[in-house]
Order: structure tokens, then sequence, then C-alpha cells
């Protein structure tokens, strides 16, 4: 099998500078080590202003294509770049992450090569001629294990289902970093203009510990007790889709079928009945701890822990329960 190549990303500020990896590079490169073998781990690192970030990803060979041609995010115009590279190199497996970006442009990358693609995996691993992957189906009533056959093979991660690896995974010596000039990446798309939302917590995507409000919550004014129950964890706020469509909160906290698939190590549920398109998109959660007042709410199917009671009660109490624990430490 040839080389194992991953697609990084890279989190951005404001003014659209890379500031830093996104946390599921490092996941990936973890991934890409369980079924590389014997044979290199590389990433491509694309974008703009990007180089210095090479030496921090973890892989033993780094393509870097760094080009003011990437320095808006394209979809048809990045998936032709990257492809180009994949066709002239030809990788034996392509990982990339299941977040927003992931989603888009992994499977464009696929189309081009007439590579087949497992999307949204937990687990990844080979038996010997094939890439396989265990992937949630139905809205996660179900597991398939699916074999990649083809030349190259594709799939994306969902993220923290790997431990990250750091520069550690890197090679003794570190990373080979090889600059790779950018074809044509033009597209039909043009994205003009980039607006982040500025944040102290990190993305629901990507975040160990989640807190996420339902309807139960009663309005939007209350989920500052579930921020202030976020900061003693260092945790992200996540929102049903109920929530989401009345307005309290914006669609980028949205946990569900329709919003983020998330995996945290944590997800603390408050309010939040548990419907099917909630629970399909977190029931891999490592921990599951729910607070719901109906006690037969679907949500406690999948908890491993539960209190069944009032929320604006419980989760004060619980805050100052983990304020003390840190006090402690």
């Amino acid at each position: 099998m040839a080389d194992v190549w991953i697609l990084a990303e890279v989190q951005q500020s404001a003014d659209s500078t890379a500031v830093g990896l996104r946390r599921v590079t490092h996941e990936l490169v973890t991934a890409a080590r369980g079924v590389a073998g014997g044979n290199r781990v590389c990433a491509v690192l694309a974008g703009h202003g990007v180089a210095h970030l090479a030496g921090a990803i973890g892989a033993d060979t780094v393509f870097v294509m760094d080009d003011p041609a990437l320095a808006a995010y394209s979809p048809d115009g990045w998936a032709k770049a990257i492809a180009a590279v994949a066709a002239e190199r030809k990788p034996g497996i392509i990982l990339g992450a299941s977040t927003a970006r992931g989603r888009d442009l992994t499977p464009r990358i696929a189309a081009i090569l007439g590579a087949g693609l497992a999307s949204d995996c937990i687990e990844l691993g080979t038996d010997g001629t094939a890439l396989t992957a265990l992937r949630p189906m139905y809205a996660g009533k179900a597991l398939a294990r699916v074999r990649v056959t083809s030349q190259p093979a594709m799939a994306t991660l969902r993220p923290n289902s790997y431990a990250p690896a750091g520069d550690a995974g890197a090679s003794t010596g570190g990373p080979t970093i090889e600059a790779v000039p950018v074809g044509d990446a033009s597209g039909r798309a043009v994205v003009t203009r980039v607006e982040l939302t500025a944040s102290t917590r990190p993305d629901v995507s990507e975040a160990d510990i989640i807190v996420s409000g339902g309807r139960g919550m009663g309005g939007p004014e209350h989920f500052a007790m579930l921020e202030q129950l976020a900061d003693a964890l260092g945790a992200a706020v996540g929102a049903s889709r109920a929530v989401v469509d009345a307005g309290w909160r914006p669609h980028s906290d949205q946990v569900g079928q329709t919003g983020k698939t998330v995996s945290p190590s944590l997800y603390i549920a408050c309010g939040i009945s548990g419907a099917v398109q909630h629970l399909a998109g977190m029931k891999t959660s490592k921990l599951i701890i729910a607070f719901n007042k109906d006690a037969e709410a679907p949500i406690f199917s999948v908890a491993d822990y539960g209190i069944v009671g009032d929320v604006f009660e419980i989760v004060p109490a619980f805050t100052e329960a983990v304020r003390a624990l840190h006090a402690v430490r």
C-alpha cells in the first residue's frame, strides 16, 4: 500500500489569518498511522500564509500548497488543485475530517479521482488489501463496517474519534516539508468574504466537553446558566434544533443530524428530550449525562448518567460542585 495522506485543517482568526491547526488534524494523523503500516503519513496543508504551521502537524512529510489563489476557500477550486497533486503522486489512502469543510471538500476530490469514499467514520483499519471503516447509519441506529477498494481509498473521520497525535507523531528529526506548486485553483464559486464569530470557547464540533441545552431551558436568557457551567468545565455550549429554530442560539451551536455531529469525551444534555435527530448527532459521545424533568425522555435511553429533575436547580448545583472540585485541585 502506498502513502497515507491527510487533509490538514487550519484554524483562522476573524481576519482570516492562519493562527493554528484544528485539533482534528492531529486526530487524522493518529488515524493515518493506524492504517499506514510501514508507509509514510503525509499531510496536505493548503491555504495562504499557512507554511509556518507545517512543522506542527506530526506527519512524516508535509506537502505545502501555500498560494494567494487558495487564500479564500473555494470548494471546486481547492478540490481541483488538491486532486491534481494526488493524481500525480498516487497516495494509497486520503483521509479528511468530517467537519463542515471536510464534508464539502473531500467528496469533490473523490469525484475527480474516481475514488470510493466512506464518510463520517468513527474507526478506520485495513484488512491487508483495502481500507475498512466503521460508520454510523440510519441516524446512528446501526453501525456499518465497509471496505473501500479504490485507489486511492478515501474516508472522512468524525472529530474526537481518535486521540490527537500532536507533533510528537512525526518521525525522528521532524517532518520533510515540500512546497508544492498550485496549479489551476479556479472555481465557479468565489468566496468574497468570510465572517467568523469571535469566541473564547472551543468549537462545538471539536470540543472535548459539550454542555448542551434544549427547549427545556425555557428561553435564551437561561443559557447564561449553561455558559457558566461550560466555563467551569472548559467546554463548548451546544443546542438542540428546537432552540436554534426558536432563535435562542446561533446555528453554529446546533448539535444533531441537521447540525454538527459530535463525539466529545463528555456530553451534558440539559433540558433536551432527545429526538432521534439530536441523538444521531451526539450518541457516540464517550460519556453522556442528562438532566430532564421527564423521566420518560428518550435522552435517558443513551445517557450513562441521568438526573430527573428541574434543570434550574440541578445545573447551578452541578456548576458549584465542579468549581469546588477545581478549587481542591
